[in-house]
């Protein structure tokens, strides 16, 4: 029996690449038994956005180092358009195990699963309640939380931005917990930071409706900077790469807080990075395709949805920022995470995974 297991990564929806698969040494599985294929289908962008793509991407290589008879692969979609072909082809294929990138492959994911009972499919980001569909989500909310607290608490204009690229649930649910965290830091200091570009009760802020031009981005945050913004976290895939390039152009005029991968290892401007909020994707696509690769049946119910206290989310290290980012604001930090996983404190999105 066939297990394919598809996982999709984030709502964002990363920087544009050429349809391609990859590189002819990841395409060949080791010796010493049956090779077991895992096949991912990125979202509308390549293998090299920086953000979600390049984690799922990371999570197969992984896969794949432990376990050398996994033989792994992917296809770029160019549009919305080509997901159902390049899911279809994978079928056809006979792919053990297809992994589907992004909160906006949902729909598509469905319905080829639908047509496909015996195939293992997985997705990051969205749960088409499927049996055979494995989901992979992220309280990211819980993450960002931590990041508008530590803005807040490093802001010094008393304003800071958020913006997406599209207003959809995987986007939102940062820009959320972004602002809970600006909301619980004047609370607890008797503040009052402003956020910009996000009204969590109105749910309506600014987006760029894109996730690869990065003079969107720029475009966007120019304009909440312009209104006295000094701290920025894009949540709009390569799009965003226009804003941290920006903000280290500017000499620290302004800086900016990364999502999805560690910004620090992953985009050339780690200067103007104060820290990520991070999805452990690749964590969870390695674990899935590994448990498949072994015979283990995938659940499509729970699924997997990462948190603070299993590690499936994360704020990463302050890198440059370390002696910036004052002790007392690290130790603050520190005990609101060990709370939000302890459950005392609660972080709430009409977007976070049920």
């Amino acid at each position: 029996m066939r297990i394919a297991s598809i996982i999709a990564a984030g709502g964002l929806v990363l920087s544009a690449a050429a349809c391609g698969e990859a590189p002819d040494e990841d395409n060949n599985a080791g010796s010493g038994g049956e090779a077991y294929s895992a096949c991912m289908v990125t979202d509308v962008g390549g293998i090299d956005d920086k953000s979600f793509n390049a984690s799922a991407w990371q999570g197969l290589e992984d896969a794949k180092a432990e376990n050398d008879n996994i033989e792994i692969k992917y296809v770029a979609s160019k549009a919305e358009a080509d997901y159902e072909p390049n899911l279809t082809q994978y079928v056809n294929q006979d792919c053990d195990f297809i992994l589907a990138v992004g909160g906006l492959m949902g729909d598509a994911t469905k319905k080829i699963a639908e047509a496909n009972p015996d195939q293992q499919f997985g997705i990051v980001d969205a749960d088409p309640a499927v049996a055979n569909v494995y989901p992979m989500q992220f309280d990211t909310a819980q993450a960002a939380f931590l990041a508008g607290y530590v803005a807040a608490g490093m802001s010094e204009s008393g304003k800071v931005g958020t913006y997406g690229g599209l207003k959809i649930p995987p986007v939102t649910i940062f820009m959320d917990g972004y602002a809970d965290g600006v909301a619980y830091y004047n609370e607890a200091k008797g503040k009052n930071v402003q956020v910009l570009g996000w009204n969590k009760e109105t749910q309506n802020g600014s987006f760029t409706n894109d996730f690869v031009k990065q003079d969107e981005g720029k475009k966007v945050s120019d304009a909440l900077v312009a209104q006295g913004a000094d701290i920025i976290m894009p949540v709009a895939g390569g799009a965003g790469l226009g804003t941290t390039g920006a903000a280290q152009a500017s000499g620290g005029k302004y800086n900016t807080i990364w999502v999805d991968v560690d910004g620090c290892e992953s985009t050339p401007n780690c200067p103007a990075i104060i820290t990520t909020v991070v999805k452990n994707i690749p964590g969870a696509v390695k674990e899935a395709v590994l448990k498949a690769a072994g015979g283990e049946q995938l659940q499509a119910d729970p699924g997997f949805i990462g948190t603070l206290a299993n590690d499936g989310v994360s704020l990463a290290p302050y890198h440059e920022f370390d002696d910036k980012v004052p002790a007392e604001l690290k130790a603050e930090v520190d005990k609101l995470k060990a709370d939000i996983a302890a459950g005392t404190v609660k972080v709430e999105s009409a977007a976070q995974p049920k």
